[in-house]
């Protein structure tokens, strides 16, 4: 497997870029990484059991930690920060991006979201509760 000689973050235009040894570049959008992230939280335990990511669009990377001498531990703005992402793996996305986007609007389209509608900041699947802060049933007397 190619293994890669360059990679740089770039947080203005939210992108990985990332060359390997057999000639290959990639500029892998953030949300592209978030959204097909290999975590469990994204992925589940196994076919099926993914979570559809929405709402992921203007998503950044604060860091990036190695992990050994196979892959990288983004850590993004939203709070993920499980997903280790090993070299296979990102020359998986940047070399099939136009059929993981693909595959991620239908996703969102089969979800009910219209156009691009789901990749928009703050947007959530339908049917699940935004987090809000407070509430609960703490601190009631009986």
């Amino acid at each position: 497997m190619p293994q890669p000689t360059d990679l740089a973050v770039r947080q203005k235009s939210r992108i990985l870029e990332i060359a390997f040894d057999d000639g290959s570049s990639f500029s892998i959008p953030f949300e592209l990484m978030r959204v097909y992230s290999p975590s469990a939280e994204v992925k589940g335990h196994g076919p099926g059991q993914e979570t559809l990511q929405v709402g992921k669009r203007e998503v950044g990377v604060s860091g990036v930690e190695p992990v050994g001498n196979y892959a990288i531990k983004p850590v993004f703005t939203d709070g993920h920060n499980s997903g280790i992402f090993t070299w296979d793996y990102l020359y998986k996305l940047g070399s099939e991006q136009g059929a993981l986007w693909e595959d991620y609007m239908g996703r969102l389209h089969a979800a009910g979201f219209e156009g691009d509608s789901g990749r928009e900041p703050g947007k959530i699947l339908p049917g699940e509760l935004k987090r809000s802060g407070g509430g609960g049933c703490s601190g009631h007397s009986h």
